[in-house]
């Protein structure tokens, strides 16, 4: 099994898991992209799910956010969208065959690096920064996959959109969400997207 296959399957399986009682009110799928210590030999996703009652409860309490932060914005998002419910990728206590998956393939594709003084600072940023690059590319067809496989809509009943983020990118929420959900989906998300709405 290639790490990409594994990776599909985890996105799938978590989607099985999300609360049956929040089906009906799940608005987003979440994919949280993260690594182990900021490290980005240590990818992994944390998929997830914000529901329209919770930002009920946001808007209703004193002081609430702007509406578009609170539906969007994944500073708001309870536990269920911000740490998710599944962890898959490069992370040996939640997901140890996704971990030694990824090494041996990054370790096949000469981008896997030990610790120490032997790699250049130069040829270790180029390195990090394409398995940062791969891994964002990955989540968006993990998310293209979810929807034209149709799980999303079997699993809620209906689309929605897979709301990507990675803390550390912020300002790439909008290019990895754009490209990976229909246009139809994210259109209001967009809306806030300081680049505009890029024809697709």
């Amino acid at each position: 099994m290639t790490f990409r296959e594994h990776m599909a399957q985890m996105t799938a399986r978590a989607l099985t898991e999300f609360r049956e009682e929040s089906a009906d009110g799940i608005y987003a799928v979440t994919f949280r992209i993260d690594s182990v210590d900021q490290d980005p030999r240590f990818p992994y996703l944390a998929i997830g799910y914000n529901t329209d009652a919770e930002v009920a409860r946001l808007l209703a309490a004193p002081n609430p956010p702007d509406a578009w932060e609170a539906r969007w914005n994944y500073a708001y998002f309870p536990p269920s969208g911000l740490e998710g419910i599944r962890i898959a990728g490069h992370h040996r206590e939640h997901d140890p065959a996704g971990a030694e998956l990824h090494r041996r393939e990054a370790m096949a594709q000469g981008l896997w690096y030990e610790d120490g003084p032997e790699l250049p600072d130069a040829e270790r940023d180029a390195r990090d920064e394409c398995l940062a690059t791969e891994f964002h590319d990955l989540c968006v067809d993990l998310a293209r996959q979810l929807h034209t496989g149709g799980r999303i809509a079997a699993r809620l009943g209906r689309p929605v959109p897979v709301i990507l983020y990675d803390m550390f990118e912020p300002d790439e929420m909008f290019a990895l969400t754009r490209a990976a959900n229909p246009a139809e989906l994210v259109a209001e998300f967009l809306t806030q997207d300081p680049e505009g709405q890029v024809p697709w």
